[in-house]
């Protein structure tokens, strides 16, 4: 895999905009979960942990806005920049959210430094007045104190978003159904990735009850969430790691890359378009969105000592074009959301390979559509 090459955003006012951009992306992507509800892509309880996620990421991205928010300007010390990924995703270098996790584990004694909002503003009417300047500094300390309180505030998406369990039914006195979710920032693809996984449960305690199993299927799935293993790999290793936990489905879904002709360098047809396109700022850039779906085929028995057998899972994989073996998946399905002068330069331009792609447009009043 080509290591990701990241850039520092220097500029006060592209950094702004930068973040921005993710904020108008995030909030249709949400939009884009509802058509897919809609449609029948998504029941009710996936879209809520999808959007959940997605709004995880816009907490994400408004608490980095809060920290860069004078880049570029003189603060007194050295801060630093964003670094992105703008040969591939598109989106914060992952050594960004992993600093944003360890900065969170400080943000009280951060917060007990940094003087209350109220005085700073006081101060910085106090300069502005008084002094005929501009309180760079204060606006400084202010930004990092609304840093650290949306640290502190929590409900961001970090490195690593453990497993959560939601009970979906019993299927019988001994066998109950729930859909496990979980997030990672993969730091090879620089990239936001959420997976869920439907499981049958058949152990004597229900699984988010019992105080052995839970845990350990929690580390086991955190432990494989690598974007570099297939699904049909991280399934079959916890069926067989978990005897009476039974996966029946697994999905993952990649949030980007995001391509933007102001922020990426990517090569391809995504960015011939967007250029092409010449659309006003704000309206220069694409997210591609794609979900991978592994579905058991079958069950069969498997001996398990002398006197007793247990359940495997057999699982369906893509059957055209011997394809299955290499996805490692049922079906893979690409999406791509872009504006409607964006989408109207697709239409156009006609780049072969999407065909097949589902496009969801966003008109100029937030309006979502699919094609």
């Amino acid at each position: 895999m080509t290591k990701p090459e990241t850039s520092g955003l220097t500029d006060l006012f592209a950094s702004r905009r930068y973040f921005k951009k993710f904020e108008t992306i995030t909030g249709h992507l949400t939009r884009v979960a509802g058509v897919m509800e809609a449609e029948g892509d998504l029941n009710r309880d996936e879209v809520k942990i999808l959007t959940r996620y997605i709004a995880e990421l816009t907490f994400t991205f408004r608490a980095l806005g809060q920290k860069y928010l004078l880049v570029g300007r003189d603060t007194g010390r050295f801060f630093g920049s964003l670094a992105i990924d703008t040969r591939h995703s598109g989106f914060p270098a992952a050594e960004e959210l992993l600093t944003m996790a360890s900065d969170a584990i400080q943000s009280g004694v951060h917060l007990d430094r940094i003087e209350p909002a109220d005085e700073l503003k006081k101060q910085m009417v106090e300069v502005i007045i008084g002094d005929r300047q501009v309180p760079t500094k204060l606006q400084f300390a202010l930004s990092q104190r609304l840093y650290y309180e949306d640290l502190m505030r929590g409900q961001l998406f970090w490195p690593r978003n453990d497993p959560q369990i939601v009970w979906t039914g019993n299927l019988s006195d001994d066998r109950r159904s729930f859909r496990i979710h979980w997030a990672v920032y993969d730091t090879e693809l620089n990239l936001p990735v959420i997976y869920m996984m439907e499981v049958e449960d058949t152990g004597r305690t229900a699984l988010p009850k019992d105080p052995r199993r839970w845990p350990e299927a929690q580390a086991h799935l955190m432990a494989q969430s690598l974007g570099k293993l297939k699904l049909v790999t991280i399934a079959k290793g916890f069926d067989e790691d978990f005897d009476d936990i039974h996966p029946k489905r697994l999905r993952r879904f990649y949030a980007g890359p995001m391509y933007s002709s102001a922020f990426t360098a990517q090569s391809g047809p995504i960015l011939d378009v967007l250029k092409a396109a010449r659309a006003p700022e704000g309206q220069d850039w694409a997210l591609v969105w794609t979900e991978e779906d592994l579905r058991s085929e079958r069950v069969i028995e498997e001996r398990a000592g002398w006197f007793s057998s247990v359940e495997r899972e057999v699982f369906a994989l893509d059957p055209f074009s011997g394809r299955g073996a290499d996805l490692g998946a049922t079906r893979m399905e690409r999406s791509i959301v872009l504006p409607q002068r964006a989408f109207q330069a697709l239409e156009e331009m006609n780049p072969p390979g999407f065909g097949s792609v589902r496009k969801f447009v966003v008109s100029p009043s937030g309006r979502v559509l699919r094609y």
